[in-house]
């Protein structure tokens, strides 16, 4: 009975990291995004500069939903707490 109500909670545990993660990226995603390109209407100049920063920024957000899916399948396929 504990190693069901351990599996369980490992199973919930993991789809609220990765939907949490995936809702937070996506947050990210649209705020840098949105804010790149006021930026680049302000100063057309500017636009490969800011295009730049805004893709190396967006990479680094996409990383959290990876390595929290990495979590999720750890939890799920390789869980520790399970003797």
């Amino acid at each position: 009975m504990e190693q069901a109500i351990i599996i369980a909670a490992s199973a919930i545990g993991a789809g609220l990291a990765i939907g949490l993660a995936a809702i937070g990226a996506g947050i990210g995603d649209g705020a840098v995004t949105g804010k790149a390109i006021e930026g680049m209407a302000r100063q057309p100049e500017a636009k490969g500069t800011i295009l730049v920063n805004m893709l190396i920024s967006v990479g680094l957000i996409e990383s959290i939903p990876i390595i929290a899916a990495v979590i999720a399948i750890v939890l799920v396929f390789a869980n520790p707490f399970i003797k």
